[in-house]
């Protein structure tokens, strides 16, 4: 006898559109170190800058392309989790989404600590110890609630919080572009590999962050359609607005590589102390709408973990009202905080190099690898596919192996050790862990 009237679980709601995930991008690679890099790159190669933004900018692009390409067969939750999944099983898979999760949560804590440094410039009182930490918490609590209240109300918050700090680098790009001196950005001094070498890994991770698109696919309206827009979107949304204000602040500031807050105090030279203070407050919803950005990502990497089975079901419940998922919104919000709080994620930003690598050479080669004739009928065929055949997985490859090359040795232990308590914690779950049925284990596409 058939059941009449009785629903299942609450699943996630799909509700982001393509402009959604685009927003999701580029607010997580503007963060706040768009606001001091122009001077440290310039510090390094001078005025071959602004072609260096372009070039980094096309070689990040090699990568998001393969992300645009994968992304195309799977409609999830889990990203880069789920590529390296179907392509190279679940222990890979695991220390891929654990590395992800790992590094977004640290970068969550790092980015919260900048906003009250950036605030204490103007309200020094801020930086003191418990002003800092009631702000601190105030902010991750109320970016969590909203979080949790919905995908929707997490969208337009960062919809909104991206277009507020593009408005700021627009109005100073824009009146920067009228006054241009020529001369400045025409004189390129002699160029030895190594500071190139420098600056590139400098950029390379300046265009980090457009990794986290593909995560929430499982609340896209479209995803298989609309993640490859959005990365390809943001890249090129990403390398212009870079590119453009390197040339600014470098037309402004004759001597850029000396200045501390390199585009604030050239948007004091253009606009005067009112334009360096739009300026600051950009900063300020930058590093916010970063922040929003972080929880919404994050924790759609924890729940994906959870909902394979990796981690325990706590971290797969979905909200019955609002549809999120709630114990890993609040988790990862959790341990930022604690991390920002402490300082501790001062030691765990060494993590971040062989975060990338793991991620970027795992997704580059996942996409090689699910070309094959054998993956035909275990994934869905790509709807977008990056040209030039293998040429372009093999550059994104490349990309990835500059990153761990540029590593410290200091980097690498920290990456390394953290992949250690991966696979620990890999062991540890699959011991103890739900069993799994063959609907779980099914690749979803």
């Amino acid at each position: 006898m058939q059941t009449v009237g009785v629903q299942g679980p609450p699943g996630l709601r799909r509700a982001l559109g393509r402009w959604d995930l685009t927003a999701i991008g580029i607010n997580q690679v503007i963060g706040g170190a768009i606001f001091l890099m122009p001077s440290q790159v310039a510090a390094q190669i001078g005025g071959w800058s602004p072609i260096a933004f372009v070039l980094m900018g096309l070689a990040s692009l090699s990568v998001a392309l393969c992300f645009a390409e994968v992304g195309s067969r799977f409609d999830s939750t889990g990203g880069p989790y789920l590529y390296t999944r179907a392509a190279f099983g679940r222990f890979v898979a695991f220390e891929v989404g654990w590395m992800q999760w790992f590094t977004r949560a640290s970068s969550q804590a790092s980015v919260m600590a900048g906003i009250a440094v950036a605030l204490g410039y103007y309200w020094p009182a801020i930086t003191a110890e418990w002003p800092r930490a009631a702000l601190l918490t105030s902010v991750t609590a109320v970016l969590t609630w909203i979080n949790v209240r919905g995908i929707r109300q997490s969208a337009w918050l960062v919809d909104a919080l991206t277009i507020g700090k593009l408005l700021p680098l627009a109005l100073f790009i824009l009146v920067g572009l009228r006054s241009l001196n020529a001369g400045s950005l025409a004189a390129l001094p002699p160029l030895t590999l190594e500071q190139f070498s420098t600056a590139a890994l400098l950029m390379i991770f300046v265009y980090g962050g457009y990794d986290v698109v593909p995560i929430p696919a499982g609340e896209a309206l479209n995803p298989r359609r609309h993640v490859p827009f959005a990365l390809v979107a943001t890249i090129l949304t990403v390398m212009t607005v870079m590119t453009l204000a390197q040339m600014v602040a470098q037309s402004a500031l004759p001597d850029l590589a000396s200045h501390s807050t390199p585009i604030a105090d050239a948007a004091a030279v253009l606009l005067g102390a009112g334009g360096a203070l739009v300026v600051g407050v950009g900063s300020v919803v930058s590093m916010t709408g970063n922040n929003a950005g972080q929880i919404l990502t994050g924790s759609r990497m924890l729940f994906a973990l959870a909902e394979h089975r990796e981690l325990p079901s706590f971290f797969r419940f979905i909200h019955p009202r609002y549809r999120t998922p709630a114990h890993a919104i609040v988790f990862t919000s959790v341990v930022a905080l604690a991390l920002a709080l402490t300082g501790s994620f001062v030691k765990l930003a060494v993590v971040s190099a062989l975060a990338r690598l793991v991620t970027y050479t795992g997704v580059s080669a996942a996409t090689l690898r699910l070309r094959s004739p054998r993956f035909a009928d275990r994934v869905a065929a790509a709807s977008f596919v990056a040209p030039l055949g293998p040429f372009v997985p093999v550059v994104a490859m490349l990309v990835s192996a500059a990153v761990a090359a540029g590593a410290t040795r200091e980097q690498l232990l920290g990456g390394a050790a953290a992949l250690a308590a991966g696979a620990v914690l890999f062991v540890m779950a699959s011991w103890t862990g739900e069993p799994r049925s063959a609907n779980v284990e099914r690749l979803r596409s």
